[in-house]
């Protein structure tokens, strides 16, 4: 299978590419591939061929989309659209991220992919509008991942690393952390979600349309650093925190954890939350507790 991925320096991409077995993946860089002008996408849809592009660029930074409002809504929705109909007209697979944003958080049972969109914030706002963009443009070749809380090895560069590895920097400075233990989410390592990507586009019984893939089981950002210094041995003066959802005036969800229920019937599923911190950790930092700084590898 030919396949075109965007964003393949991120960590997200990084890790499709670490994963593929057998595909013919082609991963243009940012100065080869600009999401923003339509006109080159078109060209590299029509010149790759792909059965299968695979879209894992995004604008991201949740914070920075309240400032960059047309910036967010040109990444997150208008390139997606036009890359839709991209894959449309080539007649490809057409795959691109979302968010567990979507949603407002005012349930406390996982949201399903029918669970209608509710965003809080520009980021969720327009990572919902991205994906009325793909559908309505690509109705029979769009799928829609969401997804909740990644962190992988090649980290994201516009947060300054993922989540994971600042946290066990944090944690051997000796300092006070706090962190907030009102937001329940779903971590995903990236590279459970790649190979869980990986195995939808090829599956026999797919069907365009929104799919849920993130880590079984539920936890705060203060209980999923908790589990990483529990499995690290780092000795670290953690606190949890009510910030009611809120960075300033923005607000998050509460609650925002996903219920994988299309891909579960054709059975993809990925590890429960700490299955695959445990995993990560134990590559990432195979000395425990005797860590520096810097991650292996990095």
């Amino acid at each position: 299978m030919r396949i075109l991925l965007i964003g393949s320096t991120g960590q997200l991409g990084g890790d499709i590419l670490r994963n593929n077995r057998g595909h013919d993946i082609v991963a243009p860089g940012r100065d080869q591939l600009d999401l923003a002008n339509p006109e080159q996408v078109a060209n590299q849809v029509r010149e790759v061929a792909p059965d299968v592009v695979i879209n894992c660029a995004a604008f991201h930074n949740v914070p920075l989309c309240e400032e960059r409002p047309d910036q967010a809504f040109l990444v997150n929705c208008v390139a997606v659209g036009k890359l839709a109909a991209a894959c449309r007209m080539a007649g490809a697979q057409f795959v691109t991220f979302s968010s567990d944003y979507v949603f407002g958080g005012d349930q406390r049972t996982p949201y399903p992919e029918a669970a209608p969109p509710r965003p809080l914030q520009i980021y969720g706002i327009s990572r919902a509008a991205g994906e009325y963009a793909a559908l309505s443009a690509a109705p029979d070749h769009a799928f829609i991942v969401r997804t909740c809380g990644l962190y992988g090895r090649s980290g994201a560069k516009s947060k300054g690393g993922n989540f994971v590895d600042n946290r066990v920097t944090d944690g051997v400075t000796g300092k006070i952390l706090e962190m907030a233990s009102e937001q329940i989410v779903c971590p995903t390592a990236t590279d459970e979600l790649s190979r869980a990507v990986l195995a939808l586009i090829v599956h026999p019984g797919r069907e365009p349309g929104i799919y849920h893939l993130a880590c079984e089981g539920e936890c705060s950002w203060y209980e999923l650093t908790r589990a990483i210094y529990e499995i690290l041995d780092i000795r670290a003066d953690l606190r949890p925190v009510d910030r009611k959802g809120l960075s300033g005036s923005m607000r998050r969800p509460l609650y925002s954890v996903l219920a994988n229920t299309r891909a579960r019937k054709l059975g993809i599923v990925l590890p429960h939350w700490r299955e695959a911190l445990q995993r990560y950790l134990s590559g990432r930092y195979p000395d425990g507790a005797h860590i520096a700084t810097k991650p292996a590898g990095s």
